[in-house]
């Protein structure tokens, strides 16, 4: 089997072959698959892919959406979309196609990596990102541990991460005093909505910290179509995005985050 390394293409490196364990049990043909990450959640995708991958790098992964359905994660630029793949009798749906096989699925992957999602952003599938990674055996020494008690216990140790989430793409952005309408470039990570004045520049106009924003709604008091609005306690920003859809994906995500920060409070 031939491990895909993060720095190689698609067509250069994609490879799937057959695999059967000692004992002649056959083991699932995704094992197979250098890219296939088995039951990574999303948020530790998302965090593999924007720590240590770039843009393009992408990985297959279980979905918790039910058996035999499978997310394909996908690095873009500061974000990363996922994708549903199904499993059906051994056929394998993504979009609109279907492929008998795993081999022509993995090689659709390789042979026509454009993604075009419902907001219209197109992804291109670049860098399969591996689940087996080479790493130095080195690790720090235990020089001193000190006496110092703190006085908590183990039930203290609370684990907590910020939520990743991540979008981006275009939305057409009301001003705040003159009263017209532009299109800026949107990021979302973590709990900061930034927008930029396009999207080649590297500095945002403006970062939104998502821990004051109060509501996320759908608007219809602008003469505007797919507008929607973030209320915060000095100005209510109102966006519009090109499509229904679109717009229906940014406020699910930016609900889910408020929702987030409210379980962290």
């Amino acid at each position: 089997m031939v491990c895909a390394r993060p720095g190689d293409t698609c067509s250069a490196r994609m490879s799937v072959c057959s695999s059967t364990r000692s004992d002649g049990e056959n083991i699932d043909e995704l094992d197979a698959v250098s890219w296939y990450h088995f039951d990574l959640s999303r948020h530790a995708a998302e965090t593999l892919l924007l720590s240590n991958g770039v843009d393009g790098s992408f990985l297959l992964r279980t979905s918790q959406k039910g058996p035999e359905c499978f997310a394909l994660s996908v690095r873009a630029k500061d974000s990363v979309k996922h994708f549903h793949v199904r499993r059906i009798c051994g056929r394998y749906s993504f979009g609109f196609n279907e492929f008998p096989s795993l081999l022509e699925f993995t090689s659709h992957m390789a042979n026509q990596p454009l993604l075009g999602s419902e907001s219209g952003n197109l992804v291109v599938l670049k860098h399969p990102y591996p689940r087996q990674v080479e790493e130095p055996s080195i690790y720090e020494s235990v020089c001193v541990h000190t006496a110092m008690q703190s006085g908590r216990r183990h039930s203290d140790l609370v684990p907590t991460a910020q939520a990743l989430g991540t979008k981006e793409g275009y939305l057409v952005k009301q001003g705040a005093f003159i009263k017209t309408w532009k299109q800026r470039w949107f990021t979302l990570n973590r709990y900061e909505l930034k927008y930029f004045k396009d999207k080649m520049f590297a500095e945002p106009i403006r970062t939104l910290d998502l821990t004051a924003c109060s509501a996320v709604q759908f608007d219809y008091s602008r003469e505007r179509v797919n507008c929607f609005c973030l209320v915060f306690p000095e100005r209510t920003f109102y966006l519009c995005a090109r499509t229904g859809v679109e717009a229906d994906e940014w406020i699910k995500i930016l609900r889910w985050k408020l929702s987030q920060i409210r379980k962290g409070r």
